[in-house]
């Protein structure tokens, strides 16, 4: 609901729910007095009927009579002035009775009207002045009012036994309502007890988890698990964010972390290229050969085995912190093929195949020669014949695919593990290696360069030779754009 997912929405149903009960005890309270109120006046307005019934009664009899012993103006107006009231007496008696009343108050206003009937036959006969008959009513007319007498007597003894039921009623009433308002404020105390704790938890408990991650997070842990707030009001939000914070210092700091690796990685490949930028032993094998082919062949063979070195050394001293084409790394490594050809001559066999529209993607620099480098010394230089290195590239669901396979001495599963274990560090020389660079750090470069793990695959067996296959993305993650459109930095 809207109205709880603010800590203001929660504080004013509270409020309102306090109201509530409060207008309910109120209204209770109002309801019950009216009704016990009304029932009272009711009892004591019949008391006051009845006495005036009996009164009035009284009242018309000795009009009446006064009319029959001095029939005068005066006497006759006396009589109906009291016969009116009378009649009105009689109506509100009426009125104040219930269909289910008994019998007694029933009986007692037919003698109201045979009272007032009698009356008027006596006052009938006084106008004809038939002295027989007027004598005769005048008598019925005080029988009535005698026997209205008596029975007003006998209502209100009725109606006093009634106000004592009523009495004993009111006061069972006044224990439930007693017991009721004391049932209400419990519950009233429960509830109030019930809203604090429910608004304090909600309060509390995610302020507690937020400081406890707080303390993490100052503490230098970045990773903790995730501030859980359920509540959908400002705390929501404040844990929200506070996670947001969190995880984007993490990512901040594993960039940090990653742009440390790569400058070590590019420090020490600058180091390395510094010290040996070709390699003593390599350089002095390269040389003789060309002395060799200097001597006993002709001079194009030897022109395009110096620039094949050439093309060699002008690409080592290359920037290393540039990336560059798959088709500038084929091509050096193409050159690096002919060197080693014309210098084993037939015992080593070197094989290219390339889908040329994946040449166009953007790698690291000086990543296949020392792949193809690992794989003639360590693979097949040993050999005395029949050594191939393969270099296929073509693509495969969006990504492209750089295979060098060796039919060497291979690699045990144990060593495999090793090389692509993140925490393995390269202690040992490349002998042999032109550029000084191992196959760790080839692979821990590219995957800084595309910001994934699974970018090498090894295969390989005892005897059986080795596979090294590099997992190329079309799409770099790291730049957010096409990697034939990136540069590659190392700082």
């Amino acid at each position: 609901m809207k109205l709880f997912s603010s800590i203001r929405g929660k504080l004013l149903v509270c409020f309102f729910v306090f109201i509530l009960l409060f207008n309910i005890v109120s209204i209770s309270i109002y309801f019950s007095s009216t009704r016990l109120t009304n029932e009272y006046n009711t009892s004591f307005e019949r008391f006051l009927i009845f006495n005036s019934i009996s009164q009035q009664a009284d009242e018309l009899y000795e009009n009446t009579n006064a009319y029959v012993r001095d029939p005068t103006e005066d006497n006759l107006t006396a009589y109906y002035i009291s016969r009116l009231e009378l009649r009105n007496e009689e109506t509100r008696l009426a009125d104040n009775m219930d269909e289910a009343e008994n019998m007694e108050l029933s009986n007692y206003l037919n003698l109201i009207d045979s009272l007032v009937r009698n009356s008027e036959i006596t006052v009938g006969f006084v106008l004809r002045d038939n002295i027989e008959r007027y004598t005769s009513y005048l008598e019925e007319t005080q029988n009535s009012a005698s026997y209205i007498q008596e029975n007003t007597l006998s209502l209100i003894d009725l109606e006093l036994t009634e106000y004592q039921k009523l009495y004993a009623d009111l006061q069972s009433r006044n224990e439930s309502f007693r017991i009721f308002t004391i049932f209400l404020f419990m519950t009233t105390v429960m509830i109030a007890v019930f809203f604090a704790f429910w608004f304090s938890a909600g309060i509390n408990r995610p302020l507690q988890s937020l400081s406890a991650a707080a303390k993490e997070v100052s503490g230098g842990d970045f990773k903790g698990d995730p501030v859980q707030i359920r509540s959908n009001d400002e705390m929501k939000l404040l844990g929200d964010t506070f996670n947001q914070m969190r995880a984007d210092i993490t990512e901040y700091v594993e960039e940090m972390k990653d742009k440390a690796e790569m400058d070590r990685l590019m420090k020490e490949l600058e180091l390395k290229h510094l010290q040996n930028q070709i390699n003593p032993h390599f350089l002095f094998n390269t040389l003789n050969t060309v002395s060799k082919m200097a001597y006993l062949e002709d001079a194009d063979d030897t022109s395009h085995l110096i620039d094949s070195v050439s093309a060699l050394l002008r690409y080592n001293l290359g920037n290393l912190k540039n990336s560059v084409s798959l088709r500038d790394e084929v091509e050096i490594v193409q050159s690096y093929f002919h060197i080693q050809q014309t210098r084993f001559q037939g015992r080593v066999d070197f094989t290219v195949e390339l889908e040329e529209n994946t040449l166009y993607i953007r790698v690291p620099r000086l990543i296949l020669q020392p792949l193809v480098e690992n794989a003639f010394i360590h693979g097949v230089e040993s050999l005395e014949d029949g050594g191939t290195i393969a270099l296929c590239v073509w693509r495969q669901n969006n990504q492209v695919m750089v295979e060098i396979a060796d039919n060497g001495i291979g690699m045990e599963d144990e060593q495999i593990q090793k090389v692509l274990s993140p925490e393995w560090v390269e202690s040992e020389k490349h002998v042999g290696h032109s550029t000084g660079l191992g196959l760790t750090n080839v692979i821990r470069r590219l995957q800084l360069f595309y910001q994934t793990e699974n970018v090498v695959q090894i295969d390989a067996a005892p005897d059986k030779g080795t596979v090294i296959r590099l997992v190329l993305p079309e799409f770099s993650q790291e730049k957010g754009e096409f990697a034939n459109e990136g540069s590659y930095s190392g700082g």
